[in-house]
Parts: structure tokens; sequence; C-alpha cells
């Protein structure tokens, strides 16, 4: 006969690990001392304080705009900083799929790679999603098992409540410090069910919409409790295969249950029945902006560190908005032959190192240079107009320093969707965007900047070029290779 249990984890006492902290290893050491020579003067400190002294939990799935903004760092500086350390092995990265809508990891791997390109199925909002880089792929960092141990790096061992603040929810969610006393407030009950084992809970059934959720296997079942009380037990079995099935609702009566669960997989699984009401609802609100996988492709840190080890020559992953800015000089073959090609050589690179310098100072990436012309791209459409007008002022700088007009720079800038992927040995960027985005380019001839409607009219961007005294002059224009005409603007 199977046991009929009650609530293990209710009254369950912290486990030492949630109290305490661990010393770092004697190689920990080392990789802070080579960090140091790389990561700026004001995060360094903070984040060997972060692993020295932080609790286990602080350690683990870190978002980094969070740990920036809670301790007033800059934010790329930050970001810089755990790309370097997650490089020399002190923190390791995760590529977590996000549910929109609970919060939830639907699936994580050390790479973008482990990203599929089928729809992933949450099965506590019973929806299905399409992954996108933009706001359901988030990066985030744990501390390397070399460096300090934490209960993190053994899961299935965490307590109830901490699996699900740890590895069950993403970093996006703004979880309260008391993340206990807000489960229970919507729990009836819960179990913790051994691998192959069987156990039963019993329970009076109040007349609410409930749901039975799992988070290790991610399985979920509503039930509708309605309709007139019953004195008659009512039963309910569910298993537990570790395969992901369709969430169904059943419908039931107010009064008593037993609940039968048995988990056939090889793992511990943490069952629990909500009250999908308010608490519910109201925790899985609670958000944090984090780092996406769509901003760490457009950081020149990351692209420097990580190269193509991000993407699989086969993956085709969906990006809801990207800006491109694209770069040429004008006139650089006369250019060649009037100052020769040692000097122009050099004038070119110091052009290149200059534009580099820009763009990595706006939160964007140059992603290839094609002769003497450059692709680069940005997170917001504002980030890319106030590099192209910074390029514009430093190639203004570098002429009168040398006393001619011999650097020209057309630049065209454009915003939308694309599809990150692998192109000759480099991970790049492919869609109607970044045709657009070229051929927008294409049509300047001074040092005016042009840029289409999706890019100008930007509130960010509107208020950028506003503060500066500058007002775009719009023209419908032919683009190369294109059929329709496009709005596009010169900002003079």
């Amino acid at each position: 006969m199977d046991d009929i249990r009650e609530s293990p984890l209710r009254d369950r006492p912290l486990f030492d690990h949630e109290l305490r902290t661990a010393k770092v290893t004697e190689e920990a050491e080392a990789l802070f001392a080579v960090l140091k020579q790389s990561a700026g003067p004001a995060v360094m400190p903070a984040i060997e304080t972060l692993v020295r002294d932080a609790p286990d939990r602080a350690l683990c799935r870190i978002n980094v705009l969070k740990f920036a903004r809670d301790r007033d760092l800059d934010e790329e500086e930050t970001i810089a900083a755990f790309l370097r350390a997650a490089r020399l092995g002190i923190f390791e990265l995760s590529w977590n799929v996000v549910c929109p809508g609970c919060g939830g990891v639907l699936g994580q791997g050390e790479t973008l790679k482990t990203v599929g390109h089928d729809d992933y199925v949450c099965a506590l909002c019973a929806s299905g999603y399409e992954p996108e880089l933009d706001q359901m792929v988030e990066v985030t960092f744990t501390v390397s098992r070399r460096v300090r141990r934490i209960a993190a790096h053994d899961p299935h061992e965490l307590p109830f409540h901490e699996y699900f603040r740890q590895v069950f929810w993403a970093s996006a969610m703004n979880l309260p410090e008391d993340i206990a006393h807000a489960i229970d407030g919507m729990t009836l009950d819960t179990l913790e069910l051994p691998a192959h084992e069987k156990a039963q809970l019993s329970l009076q059934l109040p007349a609410e919409f409930l749901i039975v959720f799992e988070p290790v296997t991610h399985a979920a079942q509503f039930i509708e409790v309605k309709g007139e009380p019953t004195r008659e037990r009512q039963n309910l079995s569910i298993v537990f295969t570790g395969l992901r099935a369709p969430t169904t609702t059943i419908e039931m009566r107010p009064g008593p249950l037993r609940l039968s669960f048995e988990n056939r997989t090889g793992e511990r699984v943490l069952p629990a029945l909500w009250v999908a009401g308010d608490d519910l609802h109201h925790l899985l609100d609670l958000r944090n902006p984090f780092l996406s996988a769509k901003r760490l492709l457009t950081n020149q840190v990351f692209r420097d560190l990580y190269g193509t080890d991000t993407l699989d020559a086969e993956q085709r992953l969906k990006i809801t908005s990207l800006s491109f800015l694209f770069t040429d000089l004008k006139g650089s073959t006369s250019l060649y032959e009037r100052v020769g090609d040692l000097a122009a050589f050099d004038l070119v690179r110091e052009h290149f190192r200059v534009l580099h310098e820009i763009v990595a100072a706006e939160t964007g990436a140059i992603v290839k240079t094609i002769g003497d012309a450059v692709m680069a791209t940005f997170p917001s459409p504002d980030r890319a107009v106030a590099a192209a007008l910074k390029m514009r002022e430093a190639m203004q700088r570098l002429n009168a320093e040398r006393g001619g007009e011999d650097l020209v720079l057309k630049i065209g800038i454009h915003e939308g969707p694309c599809l990150a992927v692998v192109l000759n040995e480099r991970q790049d960027f492919f869609g109607h965007t970044v045709n657009i985005a070229a051929r927008v380019q294409g049509l300047a001839t001074s040092q005016s900047i042009f840029a289409t409607g999706a890019v100008v009219e930007n509130p960010l961007t509107s208020n950028l070029l506003a503060k500066k005294g500058l007002v775009p002059v719009a023209e419908q224009r032919e683009l190369r290779g294109l059929a329709d005409e496009y709005a596009v603007y010169e900002i003079p």
C-alpha cells in the first residue's frame, strides 16, 4: 500500500548551505589576479566580494544587469568583466530559454547552440512559444565549481522553495526575499518524491481553480473545482515520466481528494498544489531587466572573446528587433592613388580603430569589415544613431589633423527583425533588414547620415536628435534591388 504523506516541506528547517558562505579555492585566488588586469577598477572588487562573501543562492544564475544596478556600476563595464571572468573559468555561462508568461526556464545550456528551432511549451502556462533572442533567451552567470562550491551545483538536493528560486525561475524574475512565504501563501500542499517512488496526499479541495505543478519535469495538471460540495472522496493520479505532455483541465467538486503520485524518473520530483489566484499572478508578474542573448550577440567584448563558438552552422535564431549600421569610405580608391599605398593604409587602419572604439562605446559590435566598409549592430536605434554622429565627428577631426578631406564616411542605418546565423565561419546576421540597411548606406554621397523611418521615428532617437538640434529631412527613395520606395531620412 502506498504511503499517505502530509507535506514534508512546509516546516522543513533551512539547510546549512542556505545560511553559510564558503571559502573560495586556491585556484580562485590566481584567477582573481588575472581578472584584475582587464576588469574595471570598480567592477573587479564587487565581483571578488560577491564570490568570496555572498550566500550560495546569490551565486547561482547571476543577473548581471541587476548586479550592476544594485551596486551603481556601469552596465557595459560590468557585462565585460563578467564575460572575461567566465572566459577565465570563474563563472559558468548559461543560456536560458525563458517562458514569457511565468518566467520559468524551459531549457538551458552552456552555449546558444542548445537553443532549438521548435516551439518551447510551458506546462504551467499551457502555451507554446517560438524562441526569439530578444526576450526569451537570457544569459546568466553561476560561480564555477573550480572557484567555490555552492548548493545549486547539486540542484536535486535543494529545498523546495530554493529549487524554485535558483533553478526553475529565471533571473528575469524579481522574486521576494522571503520566497517561502510567497509560495506558501498560494500552496495547499507539497511533496518531495524520490526517484521511482509513489506517494499520496489527502486534502480538502476548495472551490478554486487549482494547478498541480512539478518544476523538475515541468509538468502541470489544471483542476477546476466547482459545483456542490461532496463528502465522497475523489481520486486523482499523476505519473511523472520526464516526457512533456499537454496540460489538461479536469473538473472536480469541493471536498475530499486523494492525490496519488508516481515518479518514474531517475530524479527527485517536487509536486505542489497551488491556488491559481491573485497571489500566484502577482508573483509571476514581478520582473527584472535581464541580459538577453540579443544584447550579448551585439556586444563587442563577447564577440571578441567567444567568436563563432556561440552558434551552430545550421542554426537560424530569430531576433525581433536589431539595429544595423553600415559605413563605407567615399572615394577610397582615389585616396590610395592620391597619397600612396602606405599612407592610405595607415589612414584607413586608423579609421577602423576609431570606428571600433565608437561602436563598442555605444553598446554595439562590429560584425565584419568588407574592404573599407563596416557592418555593425546595436541593441536599439538610438545607439546606432549616436554612434553614427560620433563617427562623423571623428572623421572630421582626423581630416583636420591632416589638413585635408581624405576621410568621408557614408553611413546608413535601419532597424528590424533578422536571424542570427553563422556565415563563412563567422557569427553573422541575415534577412531583409540587413539588406535594407546596406542599401540605405548606398544612398549616402556626403557626410550626411541616412536612416529609415524605423530608426528616426524611434522615441529615443527623436530625443537624441532634438537635443543636438538636428532635424532629419524625409525623402522617398528607391533602394537598389528592392521594388518598393522607402521613406529615408537624411540627418544633416
